[in-house]
Parts: structure tokens; sequence; C-alpha cells
């Protein structure tokens, strides 16, 4: 198994913590205010990373949608200016990169579009990711892979034929795939996380992680028990916030949650070597009736 380097603090893959990503996308809802504090929150929950989705609206945007009419925050407009109205632009990513060089942080993006893999390649970032819908469009994965930086593959809405397809194209190499359901927020019946399984026997040297979708916590730490080497769940500060990603993501309370409960499960994992701890000692000698001679010669362990 390969350990990639996504950053210059932190790595994917064996021997390395689970890196826990928190999806901010757009839940920013177009706020640079908004952003920071979901920032301070995911740091502040001890999250590895935050990831944030960069589009260019007029190659993003079916023309046949751009003017339709639609109800935001700030007011009724076109579809197309709904979507310019969540992007940020450079000054606020400027201001997103120095904020989480401040938090110790690690942050970058999922490019919808080539336009915007140069604008983000302008922040220098560790990795790549490829939302689920990105699986097929291959002149976008040939563009990130030319940067020469790792990249994850989102696997939901996907066939195994499309996905064995798209990395036999572009190999392993600096590759991490994340398995998905592109349903928000997803039942726990079209989860079917044995697909983590499924793809660590196809792709073993490959770390293989998992982008959630659910409501709840404990579908996510499964994934960790079964090896996901790195995990991606939608964060937001408050769901019942306006906007179409709020109501699958986890809450600053919920992060806090899932992380610690992450760092308890590969504490608890251990090593697999049998011991006998010292705090089973005394339970030993109250309760065992017969003690062997290799008992006798035990020495506790801490």
């Amino acid at each position: 198994m390969k350990t990639i380097a996504v950053s210059n603090r932190k790595s994917i893959g064996q021997g390395q913590p689970t890196y826990i990503i928190a999806e901010i996308g757009i839940n920013h809802n177009g706020s640079l205010e908004i952003a920071k504090k979901l920032i301070d929150e995911a740091a502040a929950a001890g999250c590895d990373a935050v990831k944030f989705q960069k589009r260019t609206p007029e190659l993003c945007t079916p023309k046949d949608q751009w003017h339709m009419q639609r109800d935001t925050p700030w007011g009724r407009m076109t579809y197309i200016n709904y979507r310019h109205k969540v992007e940020l632009g450079y000054d606020e990513y400027a201001a997103i990169d120095q904020h989480c060089r401040d938090k110790n942080i690690d942050w970058f993006a999922s490019c919808w579009d080539e336009p915007s893999v140069d604008f983000i390649e302008q922040f220098n970032p560790g990795v790549y990711k490829f939302a689920s819908a990105s699986l097929t469009d291959y002149a976008l994965i040939e563009k990130v892979k030319a940067t020469g930086k790792p990249y994850i593959l989102s696997t939901g809405m996907s066939t195994m034929r499309e996905i064995e397809s798209t990395i036999e194209k572009f190999g392993t190499d600096n590759l991490m795939v994340a398995h998905s359901t592109s349903a928000y927020p997803c039942p726990p019946a079209e989860l079917n996380l044995k697909m983590i399984h499924t793809l660590q026997e196809l792709y073993p040297q490959t770390p293989i992680g998992y982008s959630g979708h659910e409501t709840g916590l404990a579908t996510t730490l499964s994934a960790v028990v079964m090896g996901a080497y790195f995990v991606e769940r939608h964060f937001t500060l408050d769901r019942a916030m306006w906007g179409s990603d709020h109501a699958a993501s986890v809450e600053p309370q919920g992060m806090h949650k899932l992380v610690r409960d992450i760092r308890d499960i590969e504490t608890a994992m251990g090593d697999g070597i049998k011991r006998v701890y010292e705090s089973e000692m005394g339970v030993l000698k109250r309760l065992r009736r017969v003690i062997t001679p290799q008992q006798e010669e035990l020495k506790p362990l801490a």
C-alpha cells in the first residue's frame, strides 16, 4: 500500500491516521464570513482538511437552465446569476488560503471545469478531488493530472465499468479512490459500504476512502472500521440553512463527535497481538479458578 503526501503536514495511506475532510463545498452560500466560520469549526473539531467546490458557471450550467427563475436569499433571479452568487473569487480564496494556514488545516477543492483548475492552481493545493459527476470527464482529469498533484476520484452515480475504464486510462499513480453514493441525503440501504472492500481488492496499492452524504455518523465510522484511509462529509453551520447540500451535512457538534470517535476507533484497533494488560490482572486473580503456569509467570503489560 502506497502512502500519498497531500500537504507538507499530512499523508494518506497505510500507517497514517484517517484523513478527515470537512466538505464545505458551496455551503458558504457565497459568503467569505461563513466560509471562515466553517473553517474555524472544522479546525476546532480536529478535521485534517476542508474542501471547497469551484466552477465556471457558464461551463457547468446547461444553457437551457441559464434563464430559469429561482428563488434565492438574494431575491428571485436567473439560475446562471445564482450560480455566480455562490462562487468565490480570487480575493476570497486568498483570504481562505491564509485563514487555513493560520488555523493549521489543509484545504483543497473539487474543480468542475478546466479554467477552475487553473484558478485553484494559483494557491498550490496539495491534492485535488473529482466530484462523482466528473468521473467520466476525461479532459478534466487530464487537466488535473498535468499538474502532477495527487487526486481523489469519487465514484457515486458510476458503474463498475466506468470506474475501471477511468482508472485503466489514467493509471494509479497519485490516485486515491472514494466510494460514494450520490443521493442527498443517502438512505442507509443505498450506502453499500462493502464497496470499500471491493475497491480495496481491485486496487490493493491505492488508498481507498469514503465520501458520505447520509444523515448520522455511525455509517461513516463503519467505513473507517472497514479500512477507509480517508473520509469526507459535507459540513454546515446549520442544516436548516438555505441551499442544496445543507440537509445532508454534518453540523459542528456532530463533526466534533465524528472526529473523536474516529480517533477512538484508531486507538482501539490495536495491532492484533494478544496481550494481558495490567488492568486485567486484578480481575484475573479474583475470577479465574485455574491458574496456568504461564499465568503464574505473567508480567502485567501496560
